[in-house]
């Protein structure tokens, strides 16, 4: 079987829902950054909101996806 990424909600590094970390985790990026980013589209147009709300919907948490 083929490893793949998935993209799952952070159940150690989140604020909110885990939407950022686990975002992060998904990019190999730094948590704040993603924070950061998502802030500044929320506040320039209310994108950053939407895209939350919408991974945050569909995303798993990453338990049992290890």
């Amino acid at each position: 079987m083929a490893d793949y990424k998935r993209l799952t909600r952070s159940i150690t590094d989140r604020k909110i829902a885990g939407v950022c970390g686990g975002l992060a985790k998904y990019l190999n990026i730094d948590p704040t950054v993603v924070r950061i980013i998502f802030l500044f589209l929320l506040l320039v147009g209310g994108g950053g909101g939407l895209i939350y709300l919408i991974i945050w919907l569909c995303a798993p948490d990453e338990e049992g996806f290890y």
